[in-house]
């Protein structure tokens, strides 16, 4: 089989990324929390799979597939709740998975979307075009005939080329979409099959909700890869997902940071500067804990989160936009 090198250029901004990668890699592991607490592993992996099916339209919210995944019952469409249990039963089994086996693909695009599409675990039979969120057409994926061939072409090199998994992982991230090899859940397979990628260059990003961060920044994923079709080859998105994987690692260590020594005094703190907000606010949204507690827009949404689990915070809907309020009117300040 030919070992044909897909198409993209190694720039300085990848080679500072991997730099900065390695060095906070280095960082996370050497404080030991991904592996020492089962609990941060679950939310994580919780974030990466609410993560990946909202960019695919899923309506469940982090919430919702919390609930899900711990039993309880969820008002919600049944084909959505399908999708985070199938979902989570292959990423619980990702450590078993060979990267660079086309039988595994198969198996874990058959159970990702088990009873929901009709061709599940086999390559697509029929030619398909690949849209964007405004139904622009992005491409035309390969032809079906070609496809099996194409992806063990693609598996075979990322196998064997000497380029840095970073970047190899990401390049078959671009490919994969490119060729576009099942009828459906193409994004959420090659995105489990990124993640997967990486585990095998170092296990910590097993548990990393790299997919969380690709959410948040759905937009400029759709445009990376959309620059990298316009260019021919994957440069733009190798610089984009290795951003992304940047901002997942610098995220994981704010965490690990806070479950350390003096972590309930930083979450104490930052309740109380919630709380007090609350005395002049009915609601409280992402963007005013970002400003209050100096957060990420990831890390101020756990933050959320955690205070409506604890039932401090209820969420709710207000003026179109997702809010948080009190959950005891009583204890409101009356003014």
């Amino acid at each position: 089989m030919r070992n044909r090198k897909p198409p993209f250029e190694i720039t300085n901004t990848m080679i500072h990324e991997i730099a900065e990668i390695a060095e906070l890699v280095g960082k996370l592991t050497s404080t030991n929390q991904l592996s020492a607490n089962p609990t941060l592993r679950r939310t994580n992996r919780i974030r990466t799979i609410h993560g990946s099916l909202a960019i695919e339209q899923n309506t469940l919210s982090l919430e919702q597939v919390t609930a899900v995944l711990n039993g309880k019952q969820v008002l919600a469409p049944p084909k959505d709740i399908a999708e985070v249990k199938n979902a989570y039963e292959i990423y619980e089994r990702l450590e078993e998975l060979d990267p660079y086996s086309v039988d595994d693909l198969l198996t874990a695009h058959g159970i990702m979307t088990r009873g929901l599409v009709d061709e599940s675990g086999v390559f697509r039979s029929k030619p398909v075009g690949v849209v964007d969120q405004e139904g622009h057409v992005l491409h035309f994926g390969t032809l079906p005939q070609y496809v099996p061939n194409l992806v063990m072409e693609l598996l075979d090199w990322v196998k064997n080329s000497d380029v840095h998994m970073l970047i190899r992982s990401c390049v078959f991230h671009y490919e994969f979409e490119l060729i576009h090899p099942f009828a459906n859940g193409n994004g959420r397979v090659g995105r489990l099959w990124h993640t997967l990628l990486l585990s095998k260059w170092n296990p910590a990003f097993a548990w990393l909700p790299v997919e969380s961060i690709i959410h948040d920044r759905q937009q400029e994923y759709y445009e990376a890869i959309n620059a990298s079709n316009n260019a021919g080859e994957s440069t733009v998105f190798i610089e984009f997902m290795l951003s992304a994987i940047k901002a997942s690692l610098m995220d994981a260590i704010n965490t690990s940071d806070e479950m350390s020594d003096g972590a309930m005094d930083k979450a104490t703190v930052r309740w109380k500067q919630i709380e007090k907000f609350m005395q002049t606010h009915e609601f409280i949204m992402n963007a005013d804990v970002r400003a209050l507690c100096g957060v990420s827009a990831a890390t101020a949404n756990r933050i959320l989160a955690d205070l409506a689990e604890e039932s401090k915070l209820v969420k709710c809907h207000e003026n179109g936009h997702w809010a948080y309020s009190l959950k005891i009117k009583e204890n409101r300040h009356e003014y």
